[in-house]
């Protein structure tokens, strides 16, 4: 356990990374795929899904693929012109969010959860939408998504397997991470 606080600690510090907020845009299948990469609070967010996803629900899938869909969603909207309120905020609650959905083993029913990731999945699309302009971008961009869910589940089911207190861990650390950037977003 004490191996784990360090690493932890430090996954608070780091900002978010994918919203650089630069004028230039990303129209590349390459600079789709890595922009939910490089930001901590988008890894985290579409790890957490699919996390959460195997562990707690018997169609794993499906709060991952309404993730991927309503986040391609949001994107086209904010491409569209739509702003969204408070984008920032709401994806950092989304992670500090979904890290205590997993952590507390929280079970909803099918269509609250897929309404939840659904919602949540709006505002990041709407970030990323900001900074990728080309449809090849978002198709990268829904592929890593894709990826991260994926990981996600294969964890979560790995885990499922071994010991609840390491869901528990991972969604801690996950929600600790969470605090960290909506912190972050007040300074």
């Amino acid at each position: 356990m004490r191996k784990l606080i360090a690493p932890l600690l430090l996954l608070v510090t780091l900002p978010a990374f994918a919203h650089t907020g630069h004028a230039e845009q990303s129209v590349s299948f390459m600079n789709g795929f890595i922009h939910p990469l490089t930001g901590l609070d988008h890894m985290l967010a579409m790890f957490a899904v699919g996390l959460w996803s195997a562990t707690t629900t018997r169609r794993i899938w499906l709060a991952p693929v309404s993730f991927a869909a309503t986040l391609l969603i949001g994107a086209l909207l904010a491409q569209g012109g739509l702003a969204l309120p408070a984008v920032e905020p709401i994806v950092a609650a989304s992670v500090l969010l979904l890290g205590l959905l997993v952590m507390t083993r929280s079970h909803f029913p099918e269509p609250a959860t897929v309404a939840l990731v659904a919602g949540f999945a709006l505002f990041h699309g709407a970030a990323h939408g900001q900074e990728l302009s080309a449809p090849i971008a978002l198709a990268g961009m829904v592929l890593a998504t894709a990826l991260l869910h994926c990981m996600g589940i294969a964890v979560g089911l790995l885990l499922k397997l071994r010991s609840l207190w390491w869901q528990r861990i991972a969604g801690a650390g996950i929600a600790l991470a969470g605090a960290g950037l909506a912190v972050g977003l007040m300074s």
